[in-house]
């Protein structure tokens, strides 16, 4: 009898593979900032402060009627900056628009899925897309994958680039410091090939060397413990050039 492979424990969220909790500030949404049908509030940035297993930074933002909520500020923002939120405001560095109010070629970041969801698409630090233009009552813009992806014109999003863009070139001298990072983001590092485990601890384990030796296209269907590899693939291996005739 074989054992639990890494996704079904990954599956079972124990708490080897959970993220703390306790150690996040609270949510990044817009939810709390800006209700749907505001046209303009004003907010000041009064703290950039670091979270736990965040590459970004965080701010707290003072709005204009006494409340205060988190922010995800771009490059560039400082204590004391004014921010505007809703389609009334200009399309400047850390304000919060619609699509539908910014202008083709800005760059932008925490991009709503829907409406009012608060903010779901390019959140890491130093990412951002970039809005390419209008189609059909859709808002296009290129994600960092290069993916252009169409928006409902009321999706908000915030002008600028994800603060903390240098993070990644700091290098880890340490094999320590990469798992407290990978710990603290609630994933389970280092991690192993499924083809240099024996065959009780997964489907590619096994044989007089290393290889799959079986098809890695598994279906979308299959068991947790069967689940490995290509999962659902329609393609693999390279593409072929069509001939020319």
């Amino acid at each position: 009898m074989g054992k639990r492979i890494r996704a079904q424990r990954i599956g079972r969220g124990t708490s080897v593979y959970k993220s703390l909790r306790h150690r996040k500030k609270g949510d990044v949404t817009y939810q709390e900032i800006l209700p749907l049908n505001a046209n303009l509030i004003r907010g000041s940035i009064e703290e950039l402060m670091h979270e736990s297993g965040r590459m970004a930074p965080l701010a707290v933002v003072k709005l204009e009627d006494g409340r205060k909520t988190l922010y995800l500020p771009p490059e560039g923002v400082h204590v004391g900056k004014e921010i505007y939120l809703g389609p009334d405001a200009s399309p400047e560095t850390g304000n919060i628009l619609p699509l539908g109010s910014i202008p083709e070629g800005t760059k932008v970041f925490n991009i709503e899925k829907t409406p009012g969801d608060g903010g779901k698409f390019v959140r890491s630090a130093g990412t951002f897309g970039i809005v390419i233009g209008l189609e059909e009552n859709k808002v296009k813009v290129k994600l960092p994958s290069g993916e252009i992806k169409r928006f409902n014109p009321n999706c908000r999003a915030t002008i600028g680039v994800v603060a903390g863009g240098g993070f990644g070139e700091k290098p880890m001298l340490k094999a320590g410091s990469k798992h407290y990072l990978m710990r603290s983001k609630g994933k389970k590092w280092p991690i192993v090939r499924g083809v240099a485990m024996n065959p009780v601890d997964h489907p590619h384990g096994g044989g007089s060397h290393q290889h799959v030796g079986a098809p890695t296209t598994v279906s979308r269907h299959a068991p947790p413990g069967a689940k490995v590899g290509h999962i659902a693939a329609k393609k693999t291996g390279r593409g072929k050039k069509s001939r020319k005739k």
